[in-house]
């Protein structure tokens, strides 16, 4: 990029799909009135002890063994020392030099192929609580509910060299967390949440420039626009002969900008000691075989046997494992029709459009692949048409009726009698003898004109390709 080596590195939080908060009994349920879901643990009060949620590590073991990480048998909890009003203790219990997991790789397609992004580190921590700034009044509030909830953090190695590899990797990692159902992936409502480190050098050069921290990034849209902001003005800083400072920056959506929060932080700056109210966990190899056995199908394993097995293009697989429960509802029609592709195809095209304008997930979806496939099934027997079908289908994800109570409910379905379709077809091509003489004479494009004529005169219900062949036939007698 203009003589320069783009380095960046991605830290991405994510929260855990527990009932319970890391270390106390506290509700993880969002939506909650402030500050109830709260304890003297998660507050932070004196003689209050933290207890470690079992479940937690469960979850960070799974995410690790997907990702080929080395689980440690022996890990501990530090103290981060800071101090916000988000931050009940003073302290936040994260983990530092003995992490659950370190190691381990994501492999993202890019446009020279495969790209493995190695991973540093998995490690487990609490959550802070949530400052609400009122905009009609200079005062802030603070929530706690927040504070306590089990987040694993997901630490990249520096290893993307564009803002497209980032969002890629991104994409994949959201993916598999969900996959694992470990966490529901949602950006905008912060249970993904993702800062980046990035810094550029001249070109082939072995020494890393100054980096800095972006944060306040709540999809992926935002993702690649931050970046792509900051590679830029690195690039002009040091063009200017200037010097980039160590910081971190927030993302303005709205102005398309970054703006300076604070100078970056050093590991020192938070004073790491050893977590005193906790114990190392012992972590042994039946405990990891366990959770290795509730490891489900992995996104990128799940893409390639679709393509194996059913012979789909690498778009089709991409969009129909985009959700773990997409890819079970597809499975589950192709088991009850034969017919891979078409089957794709609707729920590329038909189910997805329906999905987006109800605003739901496939789970909540009115259409059981029972439904689909009968209503497929009507198109191949040549009852519907595909014109028809859409129809119909649209009613099936209003009402949830089948495709044969709608077809016989409305009393339609397609005309494909040969008898019938000869005598309609006859009486248009009597009635218009000039365009027959025109097809006789070479003028075969006309053939069109009959067969919309047919349909036209069948309220649309012929078959069109029966009604193409049959004019066709009497055309050519």
């Amino acid at each position: 990029m203009n003589g320069y080596d783009v380095v960046i590195g991605l830290e991405v939080h994510a929260q855990l799909l527990t009932e319970s908060k890391v270390f106390c009994g506290c509700s993880t349920t969002s939506g909650l009135a402030p500050n109830t879901s709260t304890c003297p643990v998660c507050m932070g009060m004196p003689g209050a002890l933290p207890v470690l949620n079992r479940k937690v590590v469960d979850y960070g073991i799974r995410l690790g063994l997907a990702v080929g990480s080395r689980i440690a048998r022996t890990c501990v909890f530090a103290r981060k020392n800071y101090f916000y009003p988000d931050l009940p203790k003073g302290y936040q219990i994260t983990q530092y030099e003995s992490p659950l997991c370190e190691g381990g790789s994501i492999d993202v397609e890019t446009k020279e192929g495969i790209k493995k992004i190695g991973i540093t580190r998995i490690h487990m921590e609490e959550d802070a609580g949530k400052t609400i700034h009122d905009e009609t009044a200079p005062y802030s509030y603070v929530d706690y509910n927040r504070a306590g909830v089990p987040l694993l953090e997901i630490v990249s190695e520096p290893g993307m060299t564009d803002t497209k590899q980032a969002v890629a990797y991104l994409r994949e990692l959201r993916q598999i967390l969900m996959y694992l159902g470990i966490c529901d992936g949602s950006m905008e409502e912060g249970s993904l949440r993702c800062d980046a480190n990035v810094s550029v050098k001249k070109a082939g050069s072995s020494r890393y420039g100054t980096r800095t921290e972006l944060k306040n990034m709540n999809s992926f849209r935002n993702v690649q626009k931050a970046l792509e902001f900051e590679i830029e003005r690195h690039i002009q800083i040091l063009e200017s002969g200037g010097r980039v400072e160590q910081e971190t920056m927030l993302w303005n959506p709205s102005k398309g900008v970054t703006v300076p929060m604070r100078s970056k932080e050093e590991s020192h700056d938070y004073r790491y000691f050893p977590e005193p109210d906790l114990v190392p966990v012992r972590i042994d190899d039946a405990w990891i075989e366990d959770v290795r056995s509730t490891l489900p199908e992995l996104p990128a394993e799940r893409r390639a046997r679709f393509r194996k097995r059913y012979g789909l293009p690498a778009y089709d697989t991409g969009v129909l494992t985009q959700s773990r429960e997409l890819a079970d509802y597809y499975e589950a029609c192709v088991g009850m029709l034969d017919a891979p592709k078409e089957i794709s195809n609707w729920i590329m095209t038909e189910v997805m459009r329906a999905l987006n304008e109800q605003g739901i997930s496939i789970t909540d979806f009115r259409v059981s692949p029972e439904m689909l496939t009968g209503l497929i099934a009507l198109i191949g027997r040549g009852r519907i048409s595909g014109s028809m079908a859409k129809e119909v289908f649209a009613e099936m994800a209003s009402t949830g009726h089948s495709a044969e109570e709608i077809v016989s409910s409305r009393g339609v379905g397609q005309i494909s009698d040969e008898e019938t379709l000869k005598a309609v077809a006859g009486r248009i091509i009597d009635a218009n003898p000039a365009e027959a003489r025109k097809y006789r004479s070479g003028k075969t494009g006309l053939l069109g004109f009959f067969v919309g004529q047919v349909m036209k005169a069948t309220q649309g219900e012929a078959n069109p390709k029966l009604a193409s062949r049959i004019v066709k036939e009497l055309l050519e007698e």
